[in-house]
């Protein structure tokens, strides 16, 4: 689910470089969310259920 949450987010950052010049800066801070959030997610790695 994280995987499909940063896809989507990088595919919406992409489409502001193209177009939404207003909307490219909340584009931009939810990306860097998103990476920190995958970092966080690889370093603390999997837990068992």
């Amino acid at each position: 689910m994280l995987w499909t949450i940063f896809v989507i987010l990088l595919i919406l950052w992409l489409l502001g470089f193209v177009g939404f010049h207003v909307l490219g800066a909340y584009i931009h801070l939810l990306l860097l969310i998103a990476l920190v959030v995958l970092i966080i997610q690889l370093i603390s790695g999997r837990r068992p259920l």
